[in-house]
């Protein structure tokens, strides 16, 4: 595992995680519900953050690896996953949202990993669609965390608009990666 700025990054997304989740179960007293919005959301923030940075880093630094391919994307379902639960637990997601954020996600990675088994991982490559589903979903629960007035802006109507933005496009390249697939499916079956 090479320990190189990108990969100590993704390890900082990961170490976020709990973090963000623990903020909604201190005990009574240690931060007012405004605080925990803030923390949560301040440090949601800097993981969305390093998302980006970690992969355009290992790009233009020439430090992209093994280790870190595989890392990246699971930090990225992890804090997705553990933010949407937290967010259904307080009343501020849809259960159904977050069912089919993270099975989108879990049906993918699957495919992404069975299609490299076989040597076509390049048909499901990331597209702009996913890249569109991921800022959404980013963006959204950054402003459900964040869930107060902000600027004049109701936070939580528009994370909730984001976050049904965010399935439809999960649903949709979820498709699109299904569709690009599914040759390599049938042939691979014969």
């Amino acid at each position: 595992m090479p320990l190189n700025l990108p990969n100590l990054l993704t390890w900082l997304r990961i170490i976020l995680i709990p973090l963000v989740v623990a903020v909604f179960y201190l005990p009574d007293g240690w931060l007012t519900p405004h605080e925990a919005n803030l923390v949560a959301a301040g440090m949601f923030g800097v993981a969305a953050l390093t998302d980006w940075l970690d992969g355009y880093l290992a790009r233009i630094l020439d430090q992209a690896s093994a280790f870190g391919a595989f890392l990246d994307p699971v930090a990225d379902k992890l804090m997705v996953a553990a933010a949407l639960i937290v967010l259904v637990k307080l009343g501020r997601v849809d259960a159904l949202i977050a069912l089919i954020i993270i099975g989108r996600e879990i049906t993918i990675s699957a495919l992404r990993e069975w299609m490299a088994s076989i040597g076509a991982r390049g048909n499901v490559a990331v597209s702009m669609l996913g890249k569109l589903k991921t800022a959404a979903q980013m963006i959204a629960i950054l402003l459900l965390l964040f869930n107060e007035p902000l600027i004049g802006l109701d936070t939580r109507q528009i994370g909730t608009w984001l976050i049904w933005l965010a399935a439809v496009l999960t649903l949709w390249s979820m498709v699109y990666y299904l569709r690009r697939a599914m040759p390599v499916v049938i042939n691979h079956g014969r």
